[in-house]
């Protein structure tokens, strides 16, 4: 996963409120109306909140009539976590740093 979508993902992420929709689409399906009463804030805020989810492909939404469920990705949140744990080396950026004679030691 490129460095660009792993910030958008995670940005996504840091939301206190999207975290815990995660967190309940982990348990199971849910529609926007049954999230309004947990959040106590509107419908509009919610799907806000899920439209910012989908956008980063971290949730994929059903259709059932008139009905949108949303539904955790989890082959995206398993290439979030491969992505965290396989983040590259940049130790090199300490190395040029002390090359340079730049390098700062806080004591």
């Amino acid at each position: 996963m490129d460095t660009n979508r792993l910030a958008a993902a995670l940005k996504a992420l840091a939301d206190p409120t999207r975290l815990k929709i995660i967190a309940l689409l982990n348990t199971r399906s849910c529609c926007v109306c049954e999230l309004v009463p947990i959040f106590g804030i509107s419908q509009p805020a919610v799907s806000k909140h899920m439209s910012r989810l989908k956008s980063a492909e971290l949730v994929v939404e059903t259709r059932k009539g008139q009905w949108v469920f949303y539904s955790i990705n989890r082959e995206r949140l398993k290439q979030v976590c491969c992505a965290l744990e396989n983040l590259p080396d940049c130790s090199h950026e300490f190395e040029k740093l002390a090359e340079q004679g730049r390098l700062v030691t806080c004591e």
